[in-house]
């Protein structure tokens, strides 16, 4: 008998449940009608790639972190691994904009930590005082127990308040857009707790895990040379090519969900159209606060409403090369909060990529908004172009009008993982199974933000949704 699966949200993590469970019923001979609903007119979430006047501008992500293997075997089940590019090589460099002056990030810093002391002593970002209080964790004892803390509570305890304030939260600002001293270690870094542990020191740790790391032979050649991979033709070759692929699954987009009623073993799903659908399970690829408000009371301490999410824009601006002196050696910079400036960091998105914008021209990509600074929502998109204009001109020098502007405007787009997020999590996970079987939750607000974290977490969903229905 023909089981109906429905996923909540078209985004690149319910695309790939959505792949994976296709694939999955065909392999072990499982009769499926998978069903995709979208609210929005378009499928992808945060992944929108526009091509205008020869440059290839990222609404969303820009790329993602090679090493991470779920997204290659997707690239690769999809024909992609050709289309997969690295950065420019003679880009390697990235900055920190610190007392009016763009510092280099030292060599072997990861998040702050340092893995080769020779440059972290000859960066100018950490005073000498700061310097030696960081190599205090070389001789601080180790923390007792695993629980869960901050990141900016955990990088602090070890490093001291200069690393946490000068380089670890301007670079976590590009990942979470979020506030270190709020966000959980355990959710978003659990192996600094785990190097701790085990070497005592978290200095020490790094440097001997760099150096025992086995080589992945399952990484293609271009993931090996490259940190950050992105596609030819933009992000949206993903999404894109996920969509080609799945002639069979039923994609509907601009129709929200207004209800879900739990009918014995099914669900039936009333939509804003009026109509309404029964399911057989049900995998939930959308953000907290939604799911929150149609599995109401679903853990004792409603938990899923209490995820926070911050709102975040980014501006990309055209040059002519010629219009810009600054040296572009690098791939860009990050701004710590104490500088009190409205851009939070800039991508040279044409040095960073070389297929970006055409010879003789320049793309910047300029972000504002993090956890600390929010006000930024009130502005027109002039004034939000102005900002970042006037912040450029007074770190680069760009005085130049550009060639066009793009805003992006992601509201309440990137979530927050709190302390306790895993074990909330996991709570959560087991009241859904008593309460509501067959319904699965994925995506960037529970197992991590990138997009391999996300495409991990719509295989997990599609597998554990293949297991509920064999029972």
């Amino acid at each position: 008998m023909k089981k109906h699966i429905v996923i909540l949200g078209g985004g690149i993590t319910g695309l790939t449940s959505a792949y994976y469970l296709m694939k999955q019923a065909d392999e072990q001979n499982i009769d499926l009608a998978i069903q995709v609903i979208e609210k929005s007119d378009v499928l992808g979430g945060k992944i929108q790639t526009v091509e205008r006047d020869g440059f290839i501008i990222e609404k969303g992500p820009d790329s993602f972190l090679g090493r991470k293997y779920p997204i290659i075997e997707l690239s690769k089940e999809l024909g992609l691994e050709d289309e997969l590019v690295g950065t420019n090589p003679n880009a390697r460099a990235n900055f920190i904009y610190l007392n009016k002056k763009l510092h280099p990030m030292p060599l072997g810093l990861v998040l702050g930590i340092p893995t080769k002391m020779t440059p972290f002593l000859k960066t100018g970002l950490i005073s000498p005082l700061g310097k030696m209080r960081a190599a205090m964790d070389l001789l601080l004892p180790r923390h007792k127990g695993m629980a869960d803390e901050s990141l900016g509570h955990f990088v602090e305890r070890r490093l001291g308040k200069e690393v946490l304030e000068r380089i670890t939260e301007p670079l976590l600002g590009g990942i979470y857009s979020g506030n270190a001293r709020t966000i959980s270690i355990k959710a978003t870094f659990p192996h600094f707790k785990q190097l701790e542990q085990k070497h005592g020191s978290l200095i020490k740790g790094m440097m001997r895990s760099r150096q025992q790391a086995p080589p992945n032979n399952q990484l293609p050649d271009v993931a090996k040379k490259s940190m950050f991979l992105t596609y030819k033709n933009g992000m949206r070759t993903l999404t894109d090519r996920l969509v080609k692929e799945m002639p069979s699954v039923n994609l509907l987009t601009n129709c929200g969900v207004e209800n879900i009623i739990q009918d014995g073993q099914q669900y039936k799903i009333q939509l804003d159209t009026k109509e309404t659908i029964t399911a057989d399970g049900l995998i939930m690829a959308l953000p907290a606060s939604v799911s929150a408000k149609l599995l109401p009371n679903i853990s004792d301490n409603q938990w899923l409403e209490k995820i926070r999410y911050v709102s975040v824009a980014n501006i990309a601006l055209a040059f002519d090369a010629d219009a810009i002196s600054y040296p572009l050696n690098g791939t860009g910079f990050v701004i710590p909060h104490k500088e009190g400036l409205d851009l939070t960091a800039c991508t040279w998105t044409s040095s960073k990529w070389l297929h970006a914008a055409p010879k003789g021209k320049v793309l910047l990509r300029c972000y504002v908004g993090n956890e600390q600074a929010q006000d930024w929502v009130q502005l027109t998109d002039e004034q939000l172009i102005g900002k970042v204009r006037s912040d450029l001109e007074g770190i680069m020098g760009i005085t130049a009008e550009p060639l066009f502007s793009e805003v992006t405007r992601a509201i309440k787009a990137m979530p927050q993982y709190p302390v306790n997020h895993v074990e909330e999590l996991a709570h959560l996970r087991k009241a859904i199974a008593v309460k509501k079987p067959g319904i699965f939750l994925c995506g960037a607000a529970y197992e991590g933000v990138g997009v391999p974290d996300c495409v991990q977490q719509g295989k997990q969903a599609a597998v554990n949704m293949i297991d509920y229905l064999r029972g």
